[in-house]
């Protein structure tokens, strides 16, 4: 039964501020921003109605939500009791809470050990079987050899596979962190050229025979261990081989580095065209721009000249115009690429060849117009809102120089 209240009761945004600080523990923002408190109601004898919409009406943390809501509003002197009005989202409604849990996500992202100057290319794919990790290792190898440091992060927990393609075998080590003293894993490292391969993949902490058998949160916390608790050092570009298909590694790593760019690997099937879609939508939803479409098993051209096409065409220019995004290259069947996998020296890097050609040519639209390194003069620069900070103070600095009249 309600109390008598004994003083005035809240208005209804002193109930909808207290609101804002109710957190939805799933989706980590606040129930307010989120759409989630469609009404409120206060009473003059201090009764609060809060009209509450779950994006289920099941949902496993209504408990949780409902006594958030009665201990934050009840601390008001004003208010005699507190009920919760529930109610279900509809398809599009749900649709929008997670689009703004997402935005959210991505505004308070965490720190990692991936330098701000970095320019982060996820390599992904809808279904795996497309050749997305030797397409990574090849453009890897091709900007390092152009000159650049360039990370490459296995984050394909379960299949890796780049250790094997870039002919590494050697386990990471760990070495107390600056300052802190806390455990950073270092990367393995390969001279490419005039450039530098930094190279982390669960292959160099289990055997390649290893089955790993991992739940989706374990596969999460392993890409997050590996972009905050790796000495990655300065890198022109993070190059990340993605699991096939659009889940909890994906989600985590739009969380995780909102920077990220994302190039989506198809075949010429226009099948796997359909499936390869998917990845892309995922970025758009999570607010990741796609900035290019490489079609790989494209043609076979045999020994006479003659093409054929073995895995049907138009795969990729149909996938590019479908997301609005370029086709940066179309690399042929060669049997120089299957070998470079399995010798661990890369196609791109191992001499001349159609798909080697095609490799370094989509590394130099990368450099040149696609993620252009970040400039000399930036580096140390946190982002525009450092730039911003270091204009205003010099122009202040430039007006206290200045004589008074």
């Amino acid at each position: 039964m309600p109390r008598m209240a004994t003083i005035a009761p809240p208005t209804v945004d002193d109930v909808m501020s207290v609101l804002g600080s109710v957190i939805d523990p799933e989706l980590g923002s606040d129930i307010v921003s989120l759409g989630m408190v469609p009404s409120v109601e206060v009473s003059p004898a201090g009764v609060v109605t809060v009209g509450i919409k779950l994006t289920i009406m099941g949902c496993p943390l209504r408990a949780e939500i409902r006594d958030e809501v009665r201990d934050r509003v009840s601390l008001h002197p004003g208010v005699t009791h507190v009920e919760i009005d529930w109610g279900e989202m509809n398809a599009d409604e749900r649709a929008e809470v997670m689009t703004k849990a997402r935005w959210n996500a991505r505004e308070n992202a965490p720190d990692t050990e991936v330098p701000l100057s970095c320019r982060v290319l996820a390599i992904a794919s809808g279904k795996g079987g497309v050749g997305k990790s030797s397409v990574t290792v090849n453009l890897a190898a091709a900007l390092a050899a152009a000159g650049y440091t360039v990370g490459v992060l296995d984050a394909d927990i379960w299949g890796f596979s780049v250790p094997r393609l870039l002919g590494i075998d050697e386990r990471m080590e760990a070495e107390p962190g600056e300052g802190s003293g806390k455990p950073q894993i270092i990367p393995n490292e390969l001279r490419v050229g005039d450039g530098l391969l930094k190279v982390v993949s669960t292959g160099f902490l289990v055997g390649e025979e290893t089955a790993l058998m991992w739940r989706g949160l374990m596969l999460t916390k392993a890409v997050e261990q590996f972009l905050r608790d790796v000495r990655w050092g300065e890198l022109d570009y993070l190059l990340i081989d993605m699991p096939p298909g659009t889940g909890d590694v994906q989600m985590g790593l739009a969380r995780m580095l909102p920077r990220t760019d994302l190039i989506v690997v198809t075949t010429p099937a226009l099948a796997a065209q359909k499936v390869a879609q998917r990845a892309a939508d995922m970025a758009q939803r999570s607010f990741l721009k796609v900035v290019g479409v490489i079609e790989n098993m494209s043609a076979f051209t045999d020994h006479h000249g003659d093409v054929h096409a073995l895995f049907g065409s138009g795969g990729g220019a149909a996938l590019a115009n479908a997301i609005g995004a370029p086709l940066l290259g179309q690399v042929p069947i060669e049997p120089g690429v299957a070998e470079g996998g399995d010798t661990g020296v890369p196609v791109s890097i191992a001499g001349s060849s159609a798909a080697a050609d095609v490799f370094r040519t989509i590394a130099e639209r990368i450099v040149a117009d696609i993620a252009p390194p970040t400039p000399a003069d930036e580096i140390d620069m946190a982002g525009c809102s450092a730039r911003l900070f270091d204009t205003v103070n010099a122009a202040f600095a430039e007006l206290d120089a200045k004589p008074s009249a």
